[in-house]
């Protein structure tokens, strides 16, 4: 059994994308509480403000940074603030997610398509690029993809949120073949429906997305952003040390039927 402080982030610094609402804001919070520094990265500028200030109030160093990670500018930027600010980098994690339109192929357009892809997974891309040299330079550490149940089973009308989602899977099994003798871990952390913002645009308003969405898990319910935080600072520490190249499914049983 692992010990308790197996789980801990003392003294590392890990940059959080989509930081600024949602899972994202949920495991910038939580990984402070752990005892990381946090980059909270975010296209929204007051939101990521908003939540390195809560991380400076409960006494732990934040920044925040506002990026456009489909951008190569605004990543490569944002990667180079980070290093300036804390000199290294242990932990990444890519969960920058754009508002996906429902529809099947032939409902989509082209610019629909690329937008997901260029933040989902060009996002993902660029980022990993950006930081991994400081994570190589500091001795090793944790990169996760936010990726989703939807990432290795279907929905109906979801087909980029679909593509995008498992593309991430197989980039992060392709990095921990990669970069493994780097000391470099690389998983993909894949939530069910949580109770986001996200999910109000989907459905109109949470009890809707309740009332629709919980009945599909096997625990009759949806998520919440702090169950999903609790296994990022699982991939995160060296309480899964021995984790690389995998799937971490968190969705209430989700694909289990």
């Amino acid at each position: 059994m692992a010990a308790p402080d197996a789980f801990a982030l003392t003294g590392k610094v890990a940059v959080v994308t989509g930081a600024g609402a949602g899972i994202g804001s949920a495991i910038a919070l939580t990984f402070a509480e752990a005892g990381a520094a946090v980059v909270c990265i975010d296209s929204d500028a007051g939101a990521a403000k908003a939540v390195s200030d809560a991380i400076a109030n409960f006494g732990m160093r934040s920044v925040a940074i506002t990026c456009d990670v489909s951008s190569e500018t605004d990543v490569r930027a944002a990667a180079d603030t980070a290093v300036k600010e804390f000199g290294t980098v242990n932990i990444l994690v890519n969960g920058a997610a754009g508002n996906d339109p429902n529809g099947t192929v032939l409902d989509l357009s082209l610019s629909d398509w690329n937008r997901v892809f260029a933040v989902n997974v060009t996002g993902a891309f660029l980022m990993s690029r950006a930081i991994l040299p400081s994570m190589i330079a500091a001795g090793g550490g944790s990169v996760i993809h936010i990726a989703s149940q939807l990432g290795s089973v279907a929905g109906p009308k979801r087909a980029v949120y679909c593509a995008s989602k498992g593309a991430l899977i197989q980039l992060a099994k392709a990095m921990a073949t990669d970069h493994a003798a780097q000391n470099i871990r690389v998983n993909t952390l894949s939530p069910g429906a949580v109770e986001t913002g996200r999910l109000v645009l989907r459905f109109g308003d949470m009890d809707t997305a309740r009332r629709l969405a919980g009945p599909k898990h096997l625990l009759r319910r949806l998520g919440q952003p702090i169950e999903i935080a609790r296994a990022a600072i699982f991939l995160a520490s060296d309480a899964s040390s021995f984790m690389t190249g995998a799937d971490l499914l968190v969705d209430g049983g989700y694909n289990a039927t």
